[in-house]
């Protein structure tokens, strides 16, 4: 029997899920059927309850839905209450809905696969919104020397950071006092999208540092060849996005996919 799958968004064309959970499970032998589905802007519940009455198993979440998904989950992973997002749901035999969020484990995940070693680190964070607050506990648990949250709104930079600071020493602010020397910058805010760089300083960058977009294309973004002519390593978010993906195959098949040669063809297409 084919378990159904589905990531929802809206838009949701553009999606590259179906791919990489169909690879997963070619490769782990999972009979799965994955697919991508626009749920309607205004019923995201509705889109959910619709797809379990038809056999849906899980699915992933994508914009515009993780906060609505979380709101109509009846359990939560701790990762999920924390962050108050969630982009993978798990319909449970008693037929309550689990969510998770597994953005900020493909991050971490991703950047060990580029030698990006955090504990000790001194990380900036730019952006204040969803993706951000998705990332902030595995990047904290993993014991850097301090992270920074940058925004144009200082207020909700210093904000989210309150929420995280029992986790360890994290602070907020804008983008006029950010500082420099920073070992690893993480973007995070839309700007990649419109081509857009914040104001960051020249000097933002420690020796030996990573820059690490959230967004990624076939070429570098705005943010990322502007790090790369300051030194730092230069990755993009594709290897989060396969991350993150695998994590929530595990979470529904109990199997953990090779995730290398899932990237290097995604790589190739691009």
């Amino acid at each position: 029997m084919t378990d159904r799958y589905c990531v929802f968004g809206n838009p949701i064309a553009h999606s590259k899920s179906p791919a990489i959970h169909a690879a997963f499970a070619e490769q782990t032998g999972e009979g799965i059927d994955y697919t991508a589905i626009a749920a309607p802007l205004d019923d995201f519940p509705g889109a959910w309850r619709r797809f379990t009455a038809e056999g849906g198993r899980g699915a992933n979440v994508t914009v515009p839905f993780k906060e609505a998904a979380c709101r109509l989950c009846d359990t939560l992973s701790r990762r999920a209450q924390r962050a108050g997002a969630v982009n993978t749901l798990i319909l449970g035999g008693n037929g309550q809905t689990h969510g998770d969020t597994t953005d900020g484990v493909g991050l971490v995940r991703d950047l060990a696969r580029h030698g990006v070693n955090l504990a000790g680190a001194r990380i900036l964070v730019l952006g204040a919104g969803g993706a951000v607050r998705g990332v902030l506990e595995p990047l904290l648990t993993a014991g850097p020397l301090g992270v920074r949250i940058a925004n144009r709104t200082a207020a909700k930079a210093a904000a989210l950071a309150q929420d995280f600071a029992d986790l360890g020493d994290i602070e907020g602010g804008g983008f006029d006092d950010v500082g420099k020397g920073y070992d690893l910058v993480i973007n995070g805010t839309s700007a990649s999208l419109a081509g857009d760089l914040p104001p960051l300083p020249d000097d933002l960058f420690a020796p030996g540092a990573t820059a690490y977009d959230m967004m990624y294309g076939a070429e570098p973004t705005v943010f990322l060849r502007w790090a790369a002519e300051r030194g730092a390593l230069a990755v993009d978010g594709l290897g989060m996005l396969v991350e993150q993906a695998a994590e929530s195959f595990y979470q529904w098949r109990g199997r953990r996919p090779d995730t290398t040669p899932v990237l290097e063809a995604l790589r190739r297409a691009l």
